[in-house]
C-alpha cells in the first residue's frame, strides 16, 4: 500500500459523504461539521500537508478551508522578520 493510500485509509472522513468536504459556502454549519470530523482525525496533519504540498484549491483538507490554506501558504512565503536588538556601545 502506498503512503498516499495508507494515510487516507486511516482518515476519520473515509466513511463520510465527500460532498461534506466540498461545500458551496465559505462559512456555516456545513463547514463546521466537516471541521468537527477533522478535529478527531489521526491523520489530520498529514492531510493538511498533502493539500498544501499539492495545491488543493477547493474543499476542506486537514480541517482547513481554501481561504485558511491560502493564508497559511502566503504566510510561509513571507520573509522572516528579525526582532531589532539593542546593543550597548
Amino acid at each position: 500500500m502506498s503512503e498516499v493510500t495508507d494515510w487516507r485509509s486511516r482518515a476519520a472522513c473515509r466513511h463520510t459523504d465527500p460532498e461534506l468536504f466540498f461545500p458551496d459556502c465559505t462559512a456555516g454549519p456545513a463547514i463546521d461539521r466537516a471541521k468537527q470530523i477533522c478535529d478527531g482525525c489521526p491523520v489530520r496533519a498529514r492531510c493538511l500537508d498533502w493539500a498544501l504540498s499539492n495545491g488543493a484549491a477547493v474543499g476542506i483538507w486537514g480541517g482547513r478551508t481554501e481561504a485558511e490554506r491560502h493564508a497559511m501558504a502566503a504566510a510561509s512565503t513571507q520573509p522572516v522578520r528579525r526582532a531589532w536588538r539593542w546593543s550597548p556601545r
